[in-house]
This record gives structure tokens, sequence and C-alpha cells, in this order.
């Protein structure tokens, strides 16, 4: 089955049970999304799908729905569970929302989610399509070779690739048998079997050098039974910095960054000259915070610090094919 299918595949059990109002019985999920599968064939292909998902940490519940009778057991993901701890996400939970992001990132996974939901209603399903705001894109995953190790750790496919360490200029050739792919304090990070060396080894892809390159068959190696890539990540990435943050957040927005943040003032001046704007410090581990202040657009301005002023308008700047000036805040805001 090529990539694209599968990726495909999951992306619909991932949508279907987290827009589902109730519990879904196997009996439809079959029909629904499984219906070319044979019975020994999906029940296979649909137990190897459950666990990809709850492997990146999406919480599947089994439960029927009657408790007062015997009926076929059901699925549903809760949006409530998906979408706790609401700020600090764990490389596994991040991992989840980076799945989904790339949904409306990616324009071919972005016609896959209309789709879903488009068969799903037209097959009279009830369905609760609100819940999709929880994978909103706040998270990029734009790092070199993402797609490459992505793919490689569902297809279990090792990966050569050239890489920088940190500090160091000289490049090197390194071969990796991929478990799984997480961020971790505002970086992603691939984690596996560095074959050369016979370890347990992690890689930030932000420092792989060049174009990826997968080589030989798929389904070569097997994780480790009892892996927690999650676990993994943040035992081997180096501890994560804390960066406190001064923020002008416009009144009724940016409310993914007030949840933690210490309100110091209320209806203050913004760059727009109007006083319907709060100020906001921070305290946020990582280098993520560029990435959350840009997803909110010209709500969200930064004075402090000035380095977190500079990379929002240095990537603002890039973005537009400009040079960057002055880091003030302008009329439009860092955005």
């Amino acid at each position: 089955m090529s990539n694209g299918r599968k990726s495909e595949r999951l992306l619909n059990l991932l949508i279907m049970l987290l827009v589902q109002r109730r519990y879904v019985p196997k009996s439809r999920i079959r029909e629904l999304l499984y219906a070319d599968s044979p019975d020994d064939g999906f029940e296979r292909t649909f137990d190897r799908d459950k666990e990809e998902l709850r492997s990146l940490g999406v919480p599947i519940e089994v439960g029927t729905l009657d408790p007062l009778f015997d009926d076929e057991p059901g699925y549903r993901i809760s949006p409530e569970r998906l979408a706790l701890p609401p700020v600090d996400l764990t490389a596994d939970e991040a991992s989840v929302i980076g799945l989904a992001t790339r949904v409306w990132q990616n324009a071919r996974l972005a016609d896959v989610t209309t789709d879903a939901v488009r068969k799903l209603s037209a097959l009279g399903v009830d369905l609760d399509t609100e819940a999709l705001d929880l994978v909103s894109p706040r998270l990029s995953a734009d790092e070199p070779g993402f797609d490459v190790f992505w793919e490689a750790v569902q297809d279990r496919c090792a990966v050569r690739f050239d890489y920088r360490r940190a500090g160091r200029t000289e490049v090197t050739r390194r071969k990796l048998q991929p478990w799984g792919v997480g961020r971790y304090a505002g970086r992603w990070y691939v984690v596996g079997l560095d074959t050369d060396r016979g370890e347990e080894r992690i890689f930030r892809l932000s420092r792989v050098q060049g174009a990826p390159k997968r080589f030989g068959p798929p389904g070569a190696y097997a994780v480790p039974e009892g892996t927690d890539v999650g676990e993994s990540i943040r035992r081997l990435a180096p501890p994560p910095e804390t960066v406190t943050a001064e923020l002008l957040v416009r009144r009724d927005a940016g409310h993914q960054l007030r949840r933690g943040a210490t309100v110091l003032a209320t209806g203050v001046s913004g760059p727009d000259g109007t006083t319907g704007w709060d100020r906001l410090r921070l305290e946020h581990s990582g280098h993520g915070l560029a990435d959350d202040v840009l997803g909110h657009g010209a709500a969200v301005v930064v004075e402090q610090p000035e380095s977190l002023r500079t990379e929002v308008v240095t990537r603002l700047s890039r973005l537009l094919g400009e040079t960057p000036h002055d880091t003030a805040p302008t009329s439009e805001g860092t955005r």
C-alpha cells in the first residue's frame, strides 16, 4: 500500500472518530472506511491503525451505545481528552497535533479532510465538526525531511541522511531505523536506532542537511517493545530553555497564549491606537513561542524579549520576500 493511501486512511479514521457524537460500532467503521477489506484483512488493518494513532497519543475510547444492553463495542475520540493539556504539550501530544496540523498545511491532505467530512455527512452520520477546531494549525512541521522521516516510521523503513551537530561545522552521514517523530521544546526530533553505532539516538530535524533518503525494504525492523517515543525524546534532547516574554494581545483574542500567562495590565493602548489590548507575561519552554505568536496574526504584538521580536519580524519579512528593518512594533503589529 502506498504511503499516501495509508496516511489518508489514518487521517480518515482520526477525523471520523473525532467528529462522532457517539461510540461508533466496528461494523459501521468497516462500512465507511474499510469497505474494500476482506474480513481477516479488516481486523488486522483496523487494529494496526488504532495502535498507530494511540502510539501518537490519540485517546481512542472503547464503549457501548447503551450500557444497559450487550451492544457491539464502539469507538470514539473525546475532544476534551484530545485537547488536554492546554499549553505544555508533551512530545507525543504535540505529535498528535502535528499530524492533524498537516491536514491543513498540505493541500493534498486538506482535500482528504474535506472529502472525509463530506462522505460522512452524505451517509447521514451525526457529526460534531466543531471538534476539528482542536487541530487548527498552531505547530509548523516545515523541518527538512519531515515527510520522509514520518513516512519511514509508518513503513518501518531505514533512512540515511547528512547531519550537523550543534556547535560543529562538519557534516556526517548517519543511518537510522526511525521509531518515531515528535516535538519537544519547540523542536522536531526523530528517535530510533543508529545502525552504524548500534545505539538509540535522537536527531533534531532542523540540523538535517540536504534531503534524507529512504533505503532498504519496508518492514525491515520492529520498534522495540515498550518503546515510548515521547519519553525517549524528553530523555535524550537538550534541556529546554525558559523564555520570559511580554506580549500585547487584543482583548478576546490569543486564548492559547493566555492560558498560564500573567496579566500585567488590561485596557492598554495597542499599536492601532485603541485601548482594546492586554499586556501579558508568559513563561515559555523552548523555541516554539515564535510559532504561537505568528499563529495569532496581528492580534499579538511582541514587546519583550528583543530576540523573540526579531525572530518574528525576520520570519515575516522572509515570508514577504523583504529585508527586515526596524523590529519595533508597527501599526500592524509583529504578526
